[in-house]
């Protein structure tokens, strides 16, 4: 077996990679948040990382919390901007995307420019990304994309964009896993986790809100960006996981 696999190694010019040390490693989205709790796991396990956001000051914040990481300014629905991002580097080990907007609104009384938004967030910006990024990216390279749990939740509360969008997200991930093969791409699905994103509702809006949907998950509990990315780290290192969506939202799809 290991002369095969040498052979496979020969003929495909890769090299299997058991662990993240030495890896280069790129988040969008990696301010706050999801994104920056995985730019923080990645770099504890040795790994080079990138921290791509569209806000300077709180990127250049991240970076000094982080200990001073390469940062990059971009806006993931600038095509031309996320293409000078990854024009500089010379190689993407992993390429783990968390960017995305949260615009809620019923589409009765909102407008429909407002709600795709969304859409351009969380589908266009992503396909900009692995596009701009797919010639550095080895053939033992990943790509992390993120969906949610309102794919197979529906709200019914004005988050009928957000469903769409997280929803195409998945699709877009196992269909590229078949088209970039043996480049794996997997998708981490979060339900409700406690970062800055839920701070657009005050204060009393947030806690109201994650309070209550505590009481209904099994666990009682809402999650962390840290739990998330430990997630994504699991969907980066683990060879055999390819064309995944994996679910952290403490059973929230099932109540």
């Amino acid at each position: 077996m290991r002369t095969l696999w040498s052979y496979i190694e020969k003929v495909m010019n890769i090299t299997p990679r058991e662990s993240l040390v030495g890896a280069h490693v790129v988040v969008l989205g990696a301010s706050t948040g999801i994104g920056l709790a995985t730019a923080a796991a990645v770099k504890a396990r040795g790994a080079v990382v990138t921290l791509v956001g569209r806000d300077a000051a709180k990127l250049e914040a991240a970076a000094r919390e982080l200990g001073g990481p390469r940062i990059a300014v971009s806006d993931i629905t600038d095509r031309r901007s996320i293409e000078a991002v990854f024009a500089g580097m010379t190689r993407v080990d992993h390429l783990v995307i968390t960017a995305g907007n949260f615009a809620v609104g019923r589409i009765a009384d909102t407008d429909p420019d407002q709600l795709l938004s969304v859409v351009r967030d969380r589908i266009a910006g992503p396909l900009y990304a692995i596009k701009a990024a797919l010639g550095l990216i080895p053939l033992t390279g990943s790509i992390v994309l993120t969906g949610g749990e309102l794919s197979d939740r529906p709200s019914g509360h004005g988050t009928s964009a957000i469903a769409c969008a997280v929803r195409g997200i998945e699709a877009l991930a196992r269909s590229l896993a078949l088209e970039l093969k043996p480049i794996r791409v997997n998708t981490v699905s979060p339900g409700f986790v406690q970062t800055p994103m839920w701070d657009v509702l005050g204060s009393e809006g947030r806690s109201g809100l994650l309070t209550e949907v505590a009481k209904r998950l099994p666990g009682g509990r809402i999650g962390t960006a840290d739990e998330i990315a430990d997630a994504i780290i699991l969907l980066l290192e683990n060879g055999y996981m390819n064309a995944e969506v994996l679910h952290i939202d403490g059973g929230g799809r099932f109540v």
